[in-house]
């Protein structure tokens, strides 16, 4: 599209604000200018920089109503408003974007130019007369390009709105995006005037220090810093709400405003990570690159240098990879488990070439891992992680179909091997990565999309057993669903699937999958067998809570019964489940075998145990009935008598 093109666009039209809808209602007559000093320069404000201006109201008459200058009787501290964002009179917000820096000039108002325009969003001051033609004599001191804080970093500080209490004027850009935040450790050079220009801090050589969060510097000064990169410059302008006591400075109680003169040296990257303060990864030298884009945020190949030490007075060294390992660096993928979980969420928000300090807790550092010699048990330890560089995972795009699947694979081989460690978030993440970069695979032709269909639904159905094993079963359901939908008769789906429904408690639809496995394959037979005694057993523990429930309720030998249901339980604890991630043929093979011989066992004992089982499934139900009789009864009653 050429500009020609781009001119003849329909030009997106500008959402009206409350001040254009202000702006409509002036009358012509009703402001009148009159030059008194001309100003300096062309340019003139517009909505968003900041105005500083001293005021004088006076009537037609010459009498001062109210001034901002002393010599008319004022404090001497000029008004400061941001056009655009400030709530201010009809006439200044019309008059002042006509003005010069240093020009002073005198509007003549009409009431409904100043306090007495309908909906004024500026109260009148006490006995000030409204209801008056009046002069305001203007004098426009300064304008700039200023930065009033957001909403949304003002309820960082539990801040409910934006009341223009702390309004940033940028002097000098910084470097980079970042900005300091809670709990960084923060190098500023620091200077502070009141706001009729009384010295208060002096610019001092030496930059100040201070940890971020911790109330060390007024409160308006750290929320303007927290919107500061590094070595940038700027003056933060403090309303009497944000000027709160600290180390830095000593606020007189006659101070309505502070300029606060910033140049932001440096700041450290201190990160609380888990945000209880036991996981704590303190930046000691800057990386290469922006962060966080340029870390290895992805799963990737990491290659590291680190020393690992105590947290007693001697910082005891228990391993250092430069010593131990002949100064060869550690190398490790990422997201598969390989190292201490805290080890791997610091190592992630590293840049090439920093180190960082990581302080860790046992149940993130060494507690599933084996313990380090010299490390006691519950040991909180140190780090020290000097990250080397990183290698991102191979890009699918431009592989043939063939080495596409031998790179998903391995991938999910990884998953499998986590998976059998316990570590089911971890395998879930590899097998919902393929099934990702899946999206963008197409095979083409039948053949290939065949295999390709095989592979995905095997992924859904180990993304389901993870779920199943973190507790989820319901979305373990629904990833099951997912290959049903698309093959209906999958029989590992109906197992899983229905493995999910007995977790959950839906004994029938369990019931009706596993029997639906026998159906359409029969070779299954003997894995939907063991389940469908496995459900039984669920079902009986199920039964036997419930009669625990209604104990005391009847008088048909509960103690027998309940003797009887704990030798089932005892008989069914040797049932084996079968490993959900196993779809390699050989090993469901030894599954079926060792299942199929446990199974004979349990048809034995069940045909010896007939008669005493049917006489407590018999009890249960005659207990159950008359229970819920019981409980219709109750309610009725009480319903008679409320």
């Amino acid at each position: 599209m050429d500009a020609t093109e781009q001119n003849h666009l329909p030009k997106k039209k500008k959402s009206e604000t409350e001040d254009d809808k202000r702006r409509k209602k002036i009358v012509p007559g009703s402001l009148l200018k009159a030059l008194v000093r001309p100003g300096g320069g062309e340019s003139s404000p517009v909505d968003g920089d900041q105005v500083i201006y001293h005021c004088t109201v006076r009537t037609l008459d010459g009498v001062v109503v109210e001034s901002t200058r002393s010599e008319c009787g004022g404090r001497g501290l000029p008004i400061r408003d941001v056009l655009g964002k400030s709530k201010m009179i009809l006439g200044l917000l019309e008059g002042i974007p006509t003005m010069h820096k240093g020009e002073i000039a005198m509007f003549k108002m009409k009431p409904e130019m100043h306090y007495a325009e309908k909906d004024c969003p500026v109260l009148a001051p006490g006995n000030f007369p409204k209801d008056d033609e009046l002069h305001f004599e203007i004098e426009l001191l300064d304008f700039a390009k200023a930065k009033a804080i957001s909403h949304h970093e003002l309820l960082r500080y539990s801040i409910a709105s934006d009341d223009l209490g702390v309004i940033k004027k940028i002097l000098n850009e910084g470097e980079g995006w970042e900005s300091p935040r809670e709990p960084y450790e923060v190098k500023a050079r620091i200077s502070a005037i009141s706001g009729d220009g009384k010295v208060i801090l002096s610019h001092k050589e030496e930059p100040y220090f201070f940890t971020f969060g911790k109330s060390e510097v007024p409160k308006g000064l750290e929320i303007g810093i927290g919107t500061m990169a590094r070595k940038e410059k700027a003056v933060i302008y403090v309303r009497k709400q944000y000027l709160t006591e600290s180390p830095l400075m000593h606020i007189a109680q006659d101070f309505e405003e502070v300029h606060f003169e910033v140049e932001l040296v440096h700041f450290i990257q201190v990160r609380d990570m888990l945000g209880d303060g036991r996981l704590i990864k303190r930046r000691v030298r800057d990386g290469r690159g922006e962060f966080p884009m340029d870390c290895p945020l992805q799963d990737s190949r990491l290659s590291v240098h680190y020393k690992g030490m105590l947290l007693n007075e001697e910082k005891t060294v228990f391993y250092d990879s430069r010593i131990e390992n002949n100064d060869h660096p550690l190398e490790f993928s990422s997201g598969e488990g390989l190292v201490p979980e805290g080890f791997e969420m610091c190592t992630r928000l590293m840049l090439p070439g920093e180190i960082a300090l990581v302080t860790c807790p046992p149940d993130y550092a060494d507690d599933k891992f084996p313990r380090p010699p010299g490390v006691p048990e519950g040991a909180h330890v140190q780090w020290e992680i000097e990250l080397l560089g990183f290698e991102t995972p191979k890009d699918w795009t431009g592989l043939d179909f063939q080495s596409i699947m031998n790179e998903a694979e391995n991938i999910r081989n990884t998953g499998n091997r986590l998976f059998k460690e316990g570590k089911f978030e971890l395998a879930k993440a590899k097998y919902e990565k393929v099934l990702r970069e899946f999206n963008h695979v197409n095979p083409q032709d039948d053949e290939e999309g065949k295999v390709f269909g095989d592979a995905r639904n095997m992924l859904h159905l180990n993304v389901a057993a993870c779920l199943l094993k973190m507790g989820e079963w319901r979305k373990s359901l629904e990833t099951c669903n997912k290959v049903l939908e698309a093959k209906p008769g999958h029989v590992k789906g109906l197992y899983r699937r229905g493995m999910a429904y007995m977790a959950g408690g839906e004994y029938e639809d369990a019931r009706n999958d596993f029997n639906m496995m026998i159906k359409v394959d029969k070779s299954s037979e003997a894995d939907a067998t063991a389940a469908l005694f496995k459900l039984k057993q669920k079902e009986q523990e199920a039964e036997s809570k419930a009669r625990k429930q209604f104990k005391g309720l009847f008088d048909k030998k509960p103690g027998e019964i309940t003797e009887v249901g704990s030798e089932i339980r005892e008989e069914t604890k040797t049932i084996e489940e079968i490993d959900e991630t196993k779809d390699n043929d050989e090993i469901e093979e030894e599954e079926r075998t060792r299942t199929v011989v446990s199974m004979e066992r349990k048809r034995k004992w069940s045909e010896k145990a007939w008669p005493i089982m049917k006489n407590v499934i018999v009890q249960i139900g005659i207990q159950l009935g008359v229970a819920l009789l019981g409980v219709l009864i109750f309610q009725y009653v009480s319903s008679r008598f409320t």
